[in-house]
């Protein structure tokens, strides 16, 4: 597909350097781009930063869905690639939330050289607990959920962003979650949910070599630390960043402490091109 295409299609923006080692920044499940907007423009002096929104979230073309391609991660995993490909990026920091740390586990198995490192926060490759495995939730928990999702979505949104955000002392950072899934097309959005909650990469950490950084919330509803103490003991070459602070979206709750760590991930890579 031809890059201005593909920029449209995923509403892909660009900022800060030109000439910069890219940093691709992709949002979780029912969000999308802004979420980055504490986070991002703090690497613009050195970086090429690259945002965009998945097919079917923010601004992307909704008409590009494809149930096929997204029933499982792969898809959205080679959108990924497929971004990196048409903008010509190499040496790509990827820098996933959520659902999306997965994605970027699968498109650097799948192209180890395009990636110098991945930055993973609250990651998780499997919610539903298994024999000594802590993934946070119990399998009747996840089925309810997606029942409640997929029978008022609305409702659902309204009941889970409190939690998935945490911070209850901040309200308003719940109420920009739940207004951002609601601007969701809610099918899409149950069917994203299945992928996302259903999912079981623990499989794919293994041979994975690209420096990764787990950035994990101390207090997290929907990935709890011991997902992330997995996650980086499972990966060849990772560390583990354990913030002070509550709920599953810290870009949005503590950017200060999320830069912090993600800055002093890219001043050890040994292949950066700038130095924050």
């Amino acid at each position: 597909m031809a890059a201005p295409e593909l920029v449209r299609r995923h509403n892909i923006k660009l900022s800060g350097r030109a000439d910069g080692q890219p940093i691709v920044f992709a949002h979780g499940f029912g969000c999308d781009q802004n979420m980055w907007r504490y986070v991002a423009p703090e690497f613009e002096d050195d970086y090429r930063i690259v945002l965009f929104d998945h097919i079917g979230m923010g601004q992307s073309d909704a008409s590009a869905y494809d149930p096929d391609r997204y029933g499982s991660l792969a898809g959205y995993a080679a959108d990924i690639l497929d971004i990196c490909r048409a903008l010509e990026l190499d040496e790509v920091v990827f820098v996933g939330h959520s659902v999306s740390a997965m994605m970027g586990v699968l498109a650097a198995k799948e192209e180890p050289d395009r990636f110098a490192g991945l930055v993973l926060v609250g990651p998780s490759p499997r919610y539903i607990d298994d024999d000594g495995y802590v993934g946070g939730f119990g399998e009747a928990d996840i089925l309810e959920l997606l029942d409640s999702l997929e029978s008022n979505y609305l409702g659902w949104s309204s009941a889970m962003a409190p939690v998935i955000m945490g911070n209850a002392d901040r309200p308003e950072l719940a109420a920009e979650l739940t207004e951002s899934f609601c601007r969701t097309d809610p099918d899409i959005a149950r069917r994203f949910a299945r992928v996302t909650f259903l999912s079981d990469n623990r499989a794919d950490l293994d041979g994975v070599t690209t420096p990764a950084l787990v950035v994990q919330c101390s207090d997290d509803a929907i990935a709890p630390v011991q997902v992330g103490k997995y996650v980086s003991a499972q990966l060849r070459n990772a560390s583990l960043v354990l913030l002070e602070a509550t709920g599953h979206c810290p870009n949005l709750s503590a950017p200060g402490p999320t830069v912090a760590a993600i800055a002093a991930f890219l001043r050890q890579l040994p292949a950066r091109r700038a130095v924050r």
